[in-house]
């Protein structure tokens, strides 16, 4: 992680190539300054040594089935980490598990330790009823449901981050994005399902082999794969090609500056949300930030988003900046919390219907 070309490699490769690309690892070694096969051998050794959790297709949840956050209260610490390993091991549409623990021990659900984002497979259970599930599992005493309202970013970049001051902003503000799903047609949902799962090593090819044994698998020419594909991207169902950098691991951890890691919240006056998460979200520091609705125990607030950094300090900093900004363009914070990264599975979330029939009927 500390060799110059793979950073400039991976500084572009987690979240710079937006959309479907024919040719993905043609494109990155053009952007890179590298030969094809470079790029290659490159992401095939950082995977081998588990510096890269994987290299796939993104599919923007606000696009698809719209996700929420969950936070969970478990009776006490050894009834929190049997509940952290039970949803790890059994319940692969909580993508993201995470134990946390409150900047301020005294804040409104400062009990609340146990946090897990959920996505569900399109036409199939609520999350409501996915979480009632999941409470008698794993003993929780009460679950706080968290839903997407609208979305200002999703974009990790934790390379392009690691050196960022405090305070840097996109040129730019977001536009708050709300959850829709548009309609597909039976040959681009399954060119869709097809790119859900992230590359395995016999995939990373050059050229558009890339895509060969998806369209093979689909039993679909590789031309009219390519097409559905391009089609997809240009009405937002598919997000970026991106190389998922394992930030969680010790060495990637000191190169990308993700030791530490905060959930931030703000509450805002009504009406003033979208203002507000479009402002938070500009600061290029946020690799998250979400518009979601009830959060009551928390003290309602409406913005939420991830900010990493080497150490607490260098995120509390981060936090000051947008607190500044936020009283800066006379946006009146109601109350604010942190609850700081412990311990964190992140995967993507399963998306099929059919795993998730057969997982109601096993733990219904």
């Amino acid at each position: 992680m500390d060799d110059d070309a793979n950073r400039r490699l991976l500084a572009v490769a987690e979240d710079r190539l937006s959309g479907f690309y024919e040719r993905p690892f043609a494109e990155l070694a053009a952007r890179c300054g590298m030969t094809e096969q470079e790029v290659l051998q490159r992401l095939c050794a950082m995977s081998e040594r588990g510096l890269i959790r994987s290299i796939r297709q993104t599919l923007p949840g606000n696009s698809l089935t719209p996700g929420c956050l969950v936070a969970w209260q478990l009776p006490n610490a050894a009834a929190l980490k049997r509940a952290y390993d039970w949803l790890v091991a059994h319940d692969p549409f909580s993508g993201h598990v995470v134990i946390r623990e409150p900047h301020d021990p005294n804040a409104p659900g400062a009990n609340f330790r146990l946090w897990t984002t959920l996505r569900l497979p399109e036409q199939t259970d609520s999350p409501v009823e996915h979480c009632r599930i999941l409470a008698r599992h794993i003993g929780a005493e009460q679950h706080v449901i968290m839903p997407v309202v609208g979305m200002f970013r999703l974009s990790v970049g934790h390379l392009r981050r690691a050196t960022l001051p405090p305070g840097s902003l996109d040129d730019t503000a977001p536009v708050m994005q709300r959850p829709s799903a548009p309609a597909l047609n039976e040959q681009e949902l399954q060119v869709l399902g097809s790119l859900r799962s992230p590359l395995q090593k016999d995939e990373l090819l050059p050229g558009n082999a890339v895509w060969q044994r998806r369209a093979a698998l689909l039993d679909m020419p590789l031309p009219d794969y390519l097409n559905h594909a391009h089609h997809l991207a240009q009405i937002g169902v598919i997000g970026r090609f991106a190389v998922i950098l394992n930030h969680t691991h010790p060495a990637a951890q000191h190169a990308a500056g993700t030791a530490e890691a905060a959930l931030l919240m703000w509450a805002v006056p009504a009406g003033m949300e979208e203002t507000a998460g479009s402002l938070c979200a500009r600061h290029i520091c946020m690799t998250h930030c979400y518009y979601r609705s009830g959060a009551i125990p928390f003290g309602s607030p409406q913005i939420m988003g991830m900010v990493h950094g080497s150490t607490r300090a260098a995120v509390c900093a981060h936090k000051s900046a947008i607190d500044s900004a936020l009283a800066n363009a006379g946006i009146r914070v109601l109350s604010s919390q942190m609850h700081w990264t412990v311990r964190a599975t992140v995967r993507p979330s399963l998306q099929d219907a059919e795993a998730y029939r057969h997982w109601l009927a096993q733990f219904s």
